[in-house]
């Protein structure tokens, strides 16, 4: 029983820090209508830079500060922060598609990067080691993911508010006007690029710091945790719970989850040892099914975006 509820805790864990990056994909896309296909990126800068300044000493990466754990947070959100705007004052003139493969093109770049600057990070054997939050308690296993569990659901928990105040702001306001009618906002004296960018580094963040957390909560990070499958997962977390919606992201994260452990687990029983390897890719096959059907059902996800009641864009 114990162990049943160990998982249960560690499974939320990770579902809510997938959460927290599709939180900021719900800004960038469902706010702003920033078509991002980079989320793994900005969220490997978050977990090698966390690596950085949490991790011991080590001949095999550059870092090892020893730091806080808060620190690393913050310090993920500000890398993660500092590279969205760069990319984002290079690109956010594009539109739609070609945005996508600008911002896919840097997320691949950052995790070739990852792979072949061995001296930064480790190259593709990661950077283990990393101290987990209450590793007091990693000897009571109920303790430990419960303590885990509590500390991410309180972030998210705060994010969630923070985010739901700033959406419905005139700030929040100006953005969904933008994304609906941007030549009608300008006329009304927004700057679109300033608030496209704002939108689009305050996303970034979050991913960063969802990164941040999975380095901290597994205990190592390596280039393969960061590849466009990381992409795929949030953005089809969001488009389930329902795009323009923080809760519907955070259920969308939590379901998608299940879906990916729970595949997994029937896969592993249901084929054969030598044959589990080929039929992985069922996990995909069955969250794209999945996903069609919602599309088709609800096209809005399961909880669509709320009608807000119009008070001006400032």
């Amino acid at each position: 029983m114990i162990g049943i509820v160990s998982y249960l805790l560690f499974f939320v864990t990770v579902a809510l820090s997938y959460g927290v990056a599709v939180l900021g994909l719900n800004v960038q896309w469902g706010a702003a209508g920033l078509f991002n296909v980079g989320v793994a990126g900005f969220a490997a800068v978050g977990a090698y830079v966390c690596a950085w300044i949490t991790a011991a000493p080590a001949d095999s990466h550059w870092g090892g500060f020893g730091l806080p754990i808060a620190l690393g947070w913050a310090g993920a959100m500000a890398a993660a922060a500092g590279v969205a705007a760069i990319v984002g004052a290079a690109t956010l003139r594009l539109r739609a598609d070609y945005l996508a493969i600008t911002t896919f093109g840097a997320a691949v770049s950052l995790q070739l990067v990852a792979l072949n600057a061995q001296t930064l990070t480790g190259g593709p054997f990661g950077i283990a080691f990393i101290p987990r939050p209450f590793s007091a308690l990693a000897d009571q296993p109920l303790a430990f993911a419960a303590a885990n569990c509590a500390l991410v659901v309180v972030v998210t928990g705060l994010l969630f508010v923070g985010l739901e105040r700033l959406t419905r702001s005139p700030w929040g306001r100006v953005l969904r006007a933008l994304r609906e009618d941007e030549a009608a906002a300008a006329a009304l004296g927004k700057a679109p690029a300033t608030f496209r960018l704002q939108a689009f580094v305050i996303g970034a963040a979050l991913m960063g710091l969802a990164g941040a957390m999975q380095a901290q909560f597994f205990g190592f990070i390596a280039p393969d945790n960061f590849l466009p499958a990381f992409t795929f997962q949030v953005w089809v977390m969001l488009v389930l719970g329902g795009s323009g919606n923080n809760f519907g992201a955070l259920l969308g994260a939590v379901l998608t989850w299940a879906l990916w452990t729970g595949s997994g687990t029937l896969v592993s029983i249901l084929v054969a040892p030598e044959y589990q390897s080929r039929a992985a890719s069922l996990r995909v096959v069955a969250i794209g099914v999945v996903l069609a059907l919602v599309l088709l059902l609800r096209p809005r996800g399961l909880v669509g975006e709320r009608p807000t009641v119009s008070r001006g864009i400032g």
